[in-house]
Order: structure tokens, then sequence, then C-alpha cells
């Protein structure tokens, strides 16, 4: 599937390569967020591959009342602008409501739809009105035919991201048997590495997560032919506001970009 090309820069031959959503799950303050950024603008430039930058300003659909949810929307998106004028990264971030859709469309090159509400649709409609790329996260609640109609509702301009389902209490399991179902919807498909080894509630009021596995599920996802791999990267995760164990060592990271491009390459020779 060809990606919207109109916030890339890098392409395979004639064909444009694997990318990648990349950052902090959530804004924390100007310094962690520049150092991130500024070792993605390297390895896309290093590695001439399309990387976006991702964080939130506000996360509202944490655990805990208590739980940090970012800087918030004012300084949240001017830490944002600074981002792209110090990198020149495209840039993603989560809404949440239909007010929240201009402002950040000023800034931003893709609104991100969380999991939790990939049906709603004014949300979606009207983040697809302003012709930025909609990034819809696939509810773990819903089949994989269900997207169909959240894509439909954002319009022509959108992607589509696994991000896991639920199994059981606590844990996501990655239905790779529906990948061929999500991408015959005809939208690049991306696979959301760090939130599919999230433990939802496992955590004392916040959710858990295994990092240990996201790359090997990278990997696996790759082979199933996904357009781009998601991660949530952090120079200590032990120490992250949000999401730190499920998110991968900013240096982890580093170290696999090479690595996933390879495979990707691999296996592209089979197709």
């Amino acid at each position: 599937m060809e990606k919207s090309t109109s916030i890339f820069s890098y392409k395979n031959s004639n064909e444009p390569g694997l990318f990648f959503i990349a950052g902090p799950c959530v804004l924390e303050n100007r310094d962690v967020t520049l150092q991130i950024a500024a070792t993605l603008a390297d390895l896309s430039i290093k590695h001439k591959v399309d990387i976006v930058f991702k964080a939130s300003y506000d996360k509202a659909n944490r655990t805990s009342l208590n739980s940090f949810r970012g800087p918030g929307k004012t300084e949240g998106l001017e830490l944002l602008r600074i981002v792209k004028e110090e990198t020149g990264l495209p840039l993603l971030t989560d809404i949440h409501e239909v007010s929240q859709i201009e402002e950040a469309a000023q800034v931003v090159d893709v609104l991100q739809i969380p999991a939790f509400l990939c049906r709603q649709t004014d949300l979606l409609y009207n983040a697809g009105k302003t012709g930025k790329i909609v990034n819809v996260k696939k509810g773990q609640f819903l089949s994989p035919l269900e997207m169909k109609y959240s894509l439909e509702k954002a319009g022509e301009n959108s992607w589509l991201t696994e991000r896991g389902t639920f199994f059981g209490y606590n844990r996501l399991v990655v239905d790779f048997a529906g990948f061929d179902t999500l991408k015959s919807l005809g939208k690049p498909l991306i696979f959301d590495a760090t939130h599919s080894v999230q433990q939802p509630g496992a955590g004392n009021g916040q959710s858990s997560g295994n990092r240990s596995l996201a790359i090997p599920l990278a990997k696996a996802a790759l082979a199933v032919g996904v357009d781009g791999l998601f991660f949530e990267v952090h120079p200590d995760p032990d120490m992250a506001l949000c999401d730190g164990p499920n998110s991968l060592y900013l240096k982890e990271f580093e170290q696999n970009v090479p690595r996933l491009l390879n495979l990707y390459d691999y296996l592209k020779s089979y197709c």
C-alpha cells in the first residue's frame, strides 16, 4: 500500500519505503522532548528513512485521575512547534474532542484518533475535513473488517494503526491473522509495537507492559506486510511519566532502526 507522500522525504527506489512513528507517549518537558526529537531527526537523515515525531500534549485516557496527562494545549502545541522548527520532522498528536481539532491541525501533520475513540463520528469526520492525515487507531473491541467504517468517516487521507486486541485480563494479543483484512481496507497500515505489549490496568492504577516483546512483534508485523512501525521511545523509560513499561529505550530504538529497515528490504524482495 502506497503511503501518502505529502509529509515524507525518502523513498526506496520507485516505491515509498518503511516509515516510523516514534516519540514519547506524552510531552514531559522541553529538554527531554528535544533530546528525543533530535535523535529521531539524526536517525532519519542517517538512514534516509521517514520518521514522524509523536507525542500527546494532553493524554485524556489515563487509567487514574492522578496520572500525568501532559502540559496541556497551549504549552504542548508550542513545544511541538519548536520540535518542527528545530528538527523539520513531521508531527503527530492525539485529539480527543472536536474542539481540539482546529488548533492541533495548525501545528501537526497527522491527527491521531485514539483506539477508544475510533467510532466517534464527529471526531473522525471533522479531523478528516482539515485535510491533514488522520491516523485511526484500531479499537481493541472491534474486528478488523469493522474498521472500514471508521476509515470512511475519517476520509481519503487516513491511516490505520493496529495496537493489539484485548485478551483476558491485563494483557493484549496481536492478531496477525487479521492483518490481511486490515490491509484490504486500502489504507497505509501501521503496527504499534509498544502499545501492543501494554498490560492495561496491571500497574496499580496505571498500565504496565513488557517492552522486551516490542521488537520481536515489530519483526513479525513486517513479515505480514505493514507500511509503518510505531514505537514509543524515551531516554529512560523507567522514569517516563506515561507508558514507561512498554516504551523502548531511545538507544535501543536507534540500534534497531537499521535492523528493521534491512528486514523490511529483505522481506520485500520475496513479495
